[in-house]
């Protein structure tokens, strides 16, 4: 006799989507991708979102970013990224005659960088690379820049590159003459300027894109601000590869950030530490001032802080600096938008992206911005 099979009806395991990379997906319409910035910067809209710890949750409110000091109260702190893009695309050529596109990622040490070159495969260590000037601004034109190929960098997969540079001089103080402002690779039809993707309290060179959330600001405005005793503080961070490669791993809890150099200045601490003595919020201008602001506080309290950080933040973490945020509208799948899902949660993230959209918000870089008060 043969034996009885019994079929048993086995559960799904439920899928926690706040830990799942398709959790983080929605669908953006091309055209709400702002391919320029707005006229005058604080001119573009602004979605204000309350987020209470405990209670009803309200609707967001549509404002226009000029109307920020109106919304934030006296004794406020907004932690503003003095990070400057630096000209880190450059079009070169091979002693073949083969042209060559390089975008610079960081200095490993003086005049050898990282950087993402096309195409890649081709560039073994020993390649030489020339770069002729770009004349800008009616300056004299310098000699020729090259640079060699020395190693490669599996992780990111870029090429590591030892730069000549006339006189002997550091690369960043002869880029204006070689390189140009790299945007994002979603801008594609930009009549934007240089200096229109450059917050107006840039000061140290280091980036490769800008902190997009300052953008909105004018010295206006900010004088504004200011009035209203609505004061400013400080941190660097210097926007690296990550903000162009999507989180690309399922259990998004296993992604592994690229480094990203930060400083967190004594100032800016005590400043920090006074708001918040005297109850004080802490307002993050966009996510890179939420990174370096955490990750000086990675031990458990805040702390002068320079070096490099690989926080990753995503829902389930535990603030210890930040009150609010000030942030555009993120890239499906991105660490970006885990991060903001981290502050207001996943779901009424994605629902109000979703209003965004209805109401034709204008999204990423050049885009429209979002206030998160907790």
């Amino acid at each position: 006799m043969e034996p009885e099979i019994v079929h048993t009806q086995t559960e799904t395991p439920e899928v926690n989507l706040d830990c799942s990379l398709a959790g983080y997906n929605y669908t953006l319409p091309t055209e709400l991708i702002a391919q320029n910035p707005v006229f005058p910067r604080d001119s573009s809209r602004l979605l204000v979102v309350n987020s209470p710890t405990t209670g009803t949750q309200t609707a967001p409110l549509h404002q226009i970013f000029r109307d920020l000091p109106e919304l934030l109260r006296t004794g406020d702190l907004l932690i503003i990224n003095d990070t400057k893009v630096i000209p880190a695309r450059l079009y070169g050529r091979k002693s073949t005659g083969a042209e060559v596109e390089v975008l610079l990622l960081e200095e490993r040490q003086y005049n050898c960088w990282l950087a993402l070159v096309k195409p890649g495969k081709r560039f073994k260590p020993g390649t030489k690379i020339i770069f002729p000037p770009r004349g800008k601004d009616s300056q004299p034109l310098p000699t020729e820049l090259s640079a060699t190929v020395i190693d490669t960098d599996p992780a990111t997969g870029g090429r590591l590159l030892r730069f000549d540079v006339p006189e002997g001089k550091p690369l960043v103080e002869v880029l204006d003459q070689f390189g140009e402002i790299p945007l994002p690779p979603y801008i594609t039809a930009s009549t934007a300027a240089d200096e229109q993707y450059q917050t107006v309290y840039a000061q140290q060179p280091g980036a490769i894109a800008a902190p997009t959330a300052g953008l909105h600001f004018t010295p206006e405005l900010l004088k504004k601000l200011g009035d209203r005793g609505i004061n400013q503080a400080s941190i660097t961070l210097h926007v690296g590869i990550d903000t162009f490669r999507p989180v690309e791993i399922e259990d998004v809890t296993s992604h592994q950030m690229h480094e990203e150099w930060i400083s967190v200045p004594p100032a800016t601490v005590e400043q920090i530490r006074a708001t918040k003595a005297a109850g004080g919020r802490i307002i993050a201008v966009g996510t890179t001032a939420v990174r370096a602001l955490e990750g000086a506080a990675k031990s458990g309290d805040l702390q002068t802080f320079c070096g490099k950080t690989d926080l990753f933040i995503y829902p389930g973490y535990e603030w210890r600096v930040v009150d609010g945020l000030i942030t555009n509208f993120h890239l499906p799948r991105s660490s970006l938008l885990m991060l903001v899902s981290a502050l207001i949660g996943r779901e009424r993230l994605l629902s109000i992206y979703q209003e965004a959209i209805a109401l034709k918000y204008r999204f990423y870089s050049f885009g429209d911005a979002m206030l998160i008060l907790r």
